[in-house]
């Protein structure tokens, strides 16, 4: 209930400030967020030292980081809940310690914690929060009613809260967040705690939201989630952004791709390691594997094998390892990703 209630008073204060703005001061360029020189800091404690960050109309930024690293405090400052002490911060054109209230009119959050009310059902619980965004009785049932098919919702819209599973919590919550169809979402580890199935299902929605034009900022502790959704990703650690670019572009700067050959018997480990020499950057004696860099795949991995086959050397298994997210943040930050987000910031 304290989120809800947080939810609720955060939106009948802006709503009398900002109805009356419409979106005639939105901005028509192409970059709707843009983050410069952002500090945060808590006492001694630098959160934020500097951060760099733009988001461009229709597409989606990971935000990822360890434990501590500043992804939450940035999001919490994007939307207005938090204040900070240097750089700038404009959404569509607002600058958000200026104009709090036109920034929220324009944004929806979805943050770690459901800001439902569990005595209402998921019906309800859309219709009311239609009715603070000062929509008409109607409309705000017309607008509950497409938000419960979008989020495959119906056949629970009757439903308390208590009786959802967290899934369905989980895309509650983000259909609250949508109900004045703001241009541009937050969502702040959308997925955390959700079995993968469900976890899934999410991931078609928030593409929906994309391919339907939403411009969309994600924090996520998993990396296959960024992997899969965001257009651009950005890696911060120690308050500062150390790395950002595609999926793509950020995988191959860990390395090029890796072959690892694993070998039958002793001796054909010995030839292998032998006849591929220079090549091999790893071994493992006591499975028998011979692990060397390729550049083209195709043409790496048939040379390697032909190398073998003229020495005898007789093969278990091969396998083609691409570097992965997982890298790319170890690589980065020297740390693992953890599955539990602790700390007072992050």
């Amino acid at each position: 209930m304290g989120g809800f209630c947080l939810a609720v008073m955060w939106i009948t204060r802006t709503i009398k400030r900002s109805e009356q703005r419409g979106y005639s001061k939105m901005a028509k360029k192409d970059v709707v967020i843009k983050v410069e020189n952002l500090q945060k800091s808590y006492g001694k404690n630098e959160v934020l030292k500097g951060v760099d960050l733009s988001i461009q109309r229709g597409t989606m930024l990971a935000l990822l980081g360890p434990n501590g690293a500043g992804k939450t405090t940035t999001v919490r400052i994007m939307s207005t809940l938090l204040g900070y002490d240097g750089g700038t911060v404009t959404i569509e054109g607002h600058d958000v310690k200026r104009e709090p209230d036109a920034v929220r009119h324009v944004i929806g959050l979805t943050g770690q914690s459901a800001a439902v009310d569990e005595l209402l059902t998921g019906r309800e619980n859309l219709i009311m929060m239609g009715r603070l965004y000062h929509l008409t009785r109607s409309s705000a049932k017309e607008r509950a009613e497409e938000l419960l098919e979008q989020f495959d919702l119906v056949k629970a819209a009757d439903r308390k809260l208590s009786t959802y599973s967290g899934g369905m919590r989980r895309r509650l919550d983000l259909a609250v967040s949508l109900i004045a169809t703001p241009p541009v979402i937050f969502l702040d580890e959308p997925t955390t705690g959700l079995d993968p199935r469900s976890r899934i299902a999410m991931w078609d929605i928030i593409n929906d939201l994309k391919k339907q034009g939403s411009t969309i900022l994600l924090t996520t502790q998993y990396l296959e989630e960024a992997d899969q959704l965001a257009d651009r990703i950005i890696v911060i650690d120690g308050g500062r952004v150390i790395a950002e670019g595609t999926a793509a572009e950020l995988k191959r700067k860990v390395g090029e791709d890796r072959l690892e050959l694993t070998l039958a018997d002793d001796k054909s480990f010995k030839a292998a390691k032998e006849i591929l020499g220079k090549e091999v950057v790893d071994t493992d004696e006591e499975n028998r594997v011979v692990t060397v860099m390729i550049n083209d795949t195709n043409k790496d991995v048939k040379r390697a094998l032909e190398l073998l086959d003229g020495k005898k050397a007789k093969l278990l298994s091969i396998n083609v390892h691409k570097p992965t997210l997982d890298d790319v943040f170890l690589s980065l930050t020297g740390k693992l990703k953890t599955d539990d987000e602790s700390g007072k910031e992050q």
